[in-house]
């Protein structure tokens, strides 16, 4: 098998080409990404090639022809004050890289969705892959992953002969992906290095403060298998157990729940990102606290998926690589090349 990755080299696009490299059915692995680094990583170089593509504005069917599936993971997550600049790249760019493959004669396509495309939901029960995915009308990435479902539906239905599979998964957690996620979500004035389970003394509890996440590489391990099993179609929900609530999260971290009234968290959220303090938009918080929680039987089943870490494991992982500062080997992964206000303002690519 060919295999082109989109978004080949962020959280996700970088377990997936590991996951890529040790499967015996794939051949070759074609990963594009926006910025690349100058050599191919020795782990990956047996298999891939990488290349710097943006799928807002190169040609993408040439890049495609030949390739037995094409995997879509190239997402934006900032700048989160230009919703235009992530437009293009997450509905627009998304729409051009599925036409693209449709004219390259593609087979198989698969699509990294998001718990953040479904509608509003329970927290106290599992909903399954027919729940709505009409997104959260505040949180611009649920309006994108939610709009982008759409263009998957168009997709299936003018080429009902392209194998379409969407993962949907929870919050996606690496050691690796620390540099990464601090950069896109946390900024330079939240103490990293202080996360720390022993140096956490407590944790909000939120009412319907409810999640779940998922270790990066189970989540590649899902995409491996959705890749070499023609039978799978359309969504699976991934996320690994337990459910992460305030009691969980205290339990997993050692700190104490305290309670926090929703509206008070999200004004906090609201002010300091407009004060320029920290890059993460309310939009966010809304969406944690809106999604349902998933029912993941059908990846279990249908896919043989079983994820190797739980959800606390994942977390724990992620805070680890907070306090060692860990990065990965792509440019998605490292630590900050420029001062925070620029390195929010410019152009900055992400895996979802």
């Amino acid at each position: 098998m060919r295999i082109v990755v989109t978004g080949a080299t962020g959280n996700v696009g970088s377990s997936l080409l590991d996951a890529l490299c040790a499967e015996p059915a794939v051949d070759s692995v074609l990963g594009l990404a926006r910025r690349v680094p100058e050599t191919v990583p020795a782990r990956w170089a047996a298999k891939v090639e990488l290349a710097a593509v943006d799928v807002v504005t190169d040609d993408l069917a040439s890049r495609f022809a030949g390739a037995d599936a094409v995997v879509h993971l190239a997402w934006v997550i900032q700048p989160s004050r230009r919703v235009e600049v992530l437009h293009a790249t997450n509905v627009v760019g998304s729409s051009r890289v599925f036409r693209a493959a449709g004219e390259a004669g593609v087979a198989s396509l698969v699509y990294a969705s998001s718990v953040g495309a479904y509608s509003p939901g329970p927290k106290d029960r599992p909903v399954d892959e027919a729940w709505p995915t009409n997104g959260i009308p505040s949180s611009f990435y649920a309006r994108h992953k939610a709009a982008v479902e759409r263009r998957l539906d168009e997709l299936e239905a003018a080429r009902p002969r392209v194998r379409v599979v969407r993962l949907r998964p929870g919050l996606i957690f690496k050691r690796e992906a620390a540099s990464s996620i601090q950069r896109l979500f946390l900024g330079r004035l939240v103490p990293v290095r202080a996360l720390r389970p022993k140096l956490i003394p407590a944790v909000p509890r939120v009412d319907r403060l409810v999640f779940q996440a998922v270790h990066t590489d189970d989540v590649a391990e899902a995409y491996r298998l959705a890749l070499t099993n023609p039978e799978a179609r359309g969504a699976y929900n991934i996320a690994a157990d337990p459910v992460l609530d305030p009691a969980e999260l205290g339990r997993v971290l050692g700190a104490r729940p305290l309670p926090l009234p929703a509206p008070v968290l999200r004004t906090g959220a609201d002010l300091t990102w407009r004060l320029g303090l920290q890059p993460t938009p309310s939009g966010w918080l809304d969406m944690g606290l809106s999604v349902p929680v998933m029912d993941t039987t059908r990846a279990r089943t249908e896919l043989g998926w079983t994820p190797r870490h739980s959800a606390a494991d994942a977390l724990l992982d992620l805070l680890d690589g907070f306090a060692h500062r860990a990065e990965g080997p792509t440019p998605a992964l490292q630590r900050y090349s420029k001062p925070p206000k620029e390195a929010e303002e410019a152009e900055v690519r992400a895996a979802a």
